[in-house]
């Protein structure tokens, strides 16, 4: 892991010290999340926690489905996009009729990135592989590999497959459950 993001995570975690939060988070806790989309505004949420997490040493696992999956393809997660159309946070408002033209959506994901980027937050694959560093468990739903016709060899190694019965195991013995 490079120097700067190591930084922003031990940042994170120090506002969290700070206000005491690590000692109660800690206590007992067990995180189990859900990640069911694919764009790029939706593939931060699930990993910035599940890094949390990590950072707070509380355990963690991601469920991966539908869309989420695409988080965890080697292909697609480097070039997630953001889409314009029905975005109700997009900052500037634009109706929606200017969202669908040709290359917003490209802008949109490039206006993401470069926040995200100002102020030193890791992309998706790092964002990953800190997760695969730090023990987090991955899980890619295999029902919905096996209906969308994902492959193994197409998402990143250092993960499991698994169903339902495999995230509710986890998560019955959670007092932290996200939904993404």
């Amino acid at each position: 892991m490079d120097q700067e993001t190591q930084a922003y995570i031990d940042q994170a975690v120090e506002k969290a010290v700070g206000s005491g939060l690590e000692a109660a988070l800690k206590k007992n806790s067990k995180a189990a999340i859900i990640a069911s989309k694919g764009s790029l505004d939706m593939a931060y949420p699930p990993l910035i926690l599940a890094t949390t997490c990590a950072a707070l040493d509380i355990p963690c696992q991601v469920f991966f489905t539908f869309y989420g999956l695409d988080i965890l393809n080697k292909k697609k997660n480097q070039s997630l996009g953001v889409p314009p159309v029905g975005n109700p946070a997009m900052p500037v408002p634009v109706p929606n009729i200017i969202g669908m033209l040709p290359g917003m959506t490209a802008m949109a994901t490039s206006m993401m990135k470069g926040w995200m980027g100002k102020v030193g937050v890791p992309t998706i694959p790092e964002l990953l592989e800190m997760c695969v560093e730090s023990d987090i468990s991955i899980i890619a739903c295999q029902m919905t590999m096996d209906v969308m016709g994902v492959k193994r060899e197409e998402l990143i190694d250092d993960i499991e497959l698994g169903g339902a019965a495999t995230f509710l195991n986890y998560a019955t013995g959670c007092n932290i459950t996200l939904f993404v």
